[in-house]
């Protein structure tokens, strides 16, 4: 195996591993959102994982601030779109809908990406693309029970819904931007985009609650929730979001993305590791991801090959 093909195996079970620990947030996370508002949870998880980044960063040396001076604002806002604006929207979201329809909305990531990939670049995706997204969308749709009878009392859910897919244009915006700074490596840009848009996640939080939109989080509650609450900073956030950025700076924005038709499914998997046995229909949609994800990622590489192109990270500014 060459060094490529080395390179973007590994970068695949970076991406397998991220969306595997944002598939646990689902159920960690969960029972935190009955106390604690959407905009304290995402400033608490960054919180922690801003440390954790930072802490990462300092063991290979001295801090390389020379870097975020440079780009403070540009890094406040790459960080508040897909630290702040996605989680706190797809959190509120889920709070006023339901988590299978939650479940659904992530799996609509890779179309939007591909669209507005076309969009902005003038990049049609090809006809194996556009099939595997909707084999994967699909999948999800019969793993998450979208369409069966028990469902139609949840017509009215749709601002939950709306406001969910609205928060996943900005993980969307963060991944492409990620391409803006090519020439810092996984761990310095996923530290100094959160540490530049921690000042503003805070102001939201507190801004929120002054205006009445959450409660004030108290340290008994805090406290009461360390555990899981330290769990989510370090797992679900700074490694899976540096597993991410990884992935994405190999195999691109549009491979990437693709990956996050997991995430239900990871939770699906990961449930049944906690007594729910999956039943029939959830064991199809899944083998309907996976073959969606195994057709991705063999059109990608027959592209890659095709193209000759020069470098990984080269390759990802393309994409």
């Amino acid at each position: 195996m060459d060094s490529t093909q080395t390179s973007r195996s590994s970068a695949m079970l970076s991406l397998i591993f991220a969306t595997v620990a944002w598939g646990s947030l689902f159920l960690v996370g969960k029972p935190l959102l009955r106390e604690l508002d959407p905009a304290w949870f995402t400033l608490l998880r960054y919180t922690g994982a801003t440390l954790v980044l930072l802490a990462l960063l300092r063991l290979r040396g001295p801090l390389p601030l020379a870097s975020l001076r440079a780009d403070a604002l540009p890094f406040a806002l790459m960080g508040l779109a897909g630290f702040g604006f996605f989680s706190v929207l797809v959190l509120w979201g889920l709070a006023h809908s339901q988590p299978s329809h939650g479940a659904v909305i992530m799996a609509t990531m890779p179309i939007t990406t591909q669209l507005v990939r076309w969009w902005r670049d003038g990049v049609a995706p090809t006809r194996s693309t556009l099939f595997g997204t909707a084999l994967a969308l699909l999948g999800v749709c019969i793993v998450a029970g979208v369409g069966l009878p028990h469902e139609a009392a949840n017509a009215s859910t749709w601002r939950g819904d709306l406001a969910a897919w609205v928060g996943t244009l900005g993980w969307i915006a963060y991944t492409r931007g990620s391409a803006r700074w090519a020439q810092l490596d996984v761990l310095s840009f996923s530290t100094w985009t959160a540490v530049a848009a921690w000042p503003l996640l805070l102001a939201a939080a507190v801004l929120s609650s002054l205006l009445g939109w959450s409660r004030w989080p108290t340290p008994g509650l805090v406290a009461d929730h360390a555990l899981p609450l330290a769990y989510i900073g370090l797992v679900p956030s700074a490694l899976a979001v540096l597993a991410f950025n990884r992935g994405v700076k190999t195999l691109g924005a549009v491979t990437g993305t693709a990956f996050l038709n997991l995430v239900p499914v990871s939770a699906l998997l990961l449930g049944a590791l906690l007594g729910h046995v999956p039943n029939g229909r959830e064991l199809l949609g899944v083998a309907m991801v996976i073959g969606a994800l195994l057709l991705h990622t063999a059109s990608q590489r027959q592209t890659a090959s095709g193209s000759r192109l020069p470098t990984a990270p080269a390759a990802a500014c393309a994409r």
